[in-house]
């Protein structure tokens, strides 16, 4: 086999880098006839040496942050509680109390995105969507039936295009599914986004007051069952690219201002997992797989 092609073959298997050093290396072995220097003096092999990552012992794997995880990140958690509350009774069982109080279902979040919408409107009522986005909200509304859950309800933003996708999703739903329209899941600025962006900059007067709206939505949808419901439910929030990152991010506990990072499909589905115990799992983000190639936006 030729220099080249087994050149090439380790390129394959172990990676430029480790590629480049044996060709250093084989370069220095033919140059060192002519009396150049060698090995690990010779400057070609400085040069390679100083391009690969400085691996050490203690850098193998990254390190953690140190940042645990908050049981009680909703204030909800039993044992927070119960700890609090006076004791009322010496014949009180603090055991059964306590598991009384405690959440035995799980509830799924499905946040769907609006449909593309109208751009060009000059006010929310005229944004309303388009003729893809209709068949964007059409084919997110298959999805979810085609998913077989028994949905709880169905709550939205009171934006147009939001309330426009909401409804062309309830039509697939089985009926009796509630929809329920709220005004804490508008679209808006939650937190100043880090790294900053220069085609987006809202005053800071935004980022005050839609910052703590969105948080309140949050704080309002977004926590463990309520130790009386029995059963898991599933549960279809309709709203904006912006609040459902943020959302994320808190859920899962990840830096709230690294919510910008993150890209929407129009009609995608994210899906939170909220367990009994208050752990979080993202199952889905931002799935639009079940849409043809031609009808993905993102505007």
């Amino acid at each position: 086999m030729s220099y080249r092609k087994t050149l090439k073959l380790i390129c394959g298997f172990a990676g430029g880098s480790a590629a480049l050093v044996l060709a250093a290396a084989a370069a220095d072995s033919r140059r060192s006839l002519g009396g150049e220097a060698t090995g690990r003096d010779s400057p070609r092999f400085a040069v390679l040496k100083a391009a690969q990552p400085a691996w050490t012992p203690a850098s193998h794997t990254p390190a953690p942050t140190g940042l645990s995880w908050d049981s009680n990140w909703d204030k909800r958690d039993p044992s927070a509680l119960f700890n609090g509350k006076k004791k009322e009774s010496v014949t009180e069982d603090p055991a059964s109390e306590q598991d009384n109080g405690k959440p035995k279902a799980t509830r799924n979040i499905l946040l769907i995105r609006h449909s593309q919408y109208n751009l060009s409107g000059t006010s929310d009522r005229e944004r309303i969507l388009t003729p893809l986005g209709r068949e964007q909200a059409e084919l997110t509304g298959h999805r979810l039936a085609a998913l077989g859950l028994k949905y709880d309800v169905l709550i939205h933003s009171s934006m147009a295009r939001a309330t426009e996708t909401a409804h062309i999703i309830s039509k697939h739903l089985p009926a009796g599914v509630e929809l329920v329209s709220c005004d804490l899941l508008r679209e808006g600025a939650p937190i100043e986004p880090v790294p900053p962006v220069t085609h987006w900059k809202p005053d800071a007067v935004q980022y005050h007051e839609d910052g703590a709206r969105i948080e309140a939505a949050f704080r309002r949808y977004i926590h463990r069952a309520d130790p009386k419901q029995k059963e898991d439910s599933y549960e279809i929030i309709v709203c904006h690219a912006n609040v459902i990152r943020y959302f994320v991010c808190r859920a899962l506990q990840f830096p709230p201002e690294g919510w910008l990072r993150m890209g929407l499909n129009n009609g995608s589905i994210t899906w939170l997992t909220i367990r009994p115990s208050g752990r979080v799992a993202l199952r889905t983000l931002g799935d639009a797989g079940f849409m043809p190639p031609d009808k993905l936006t993102r505007t």
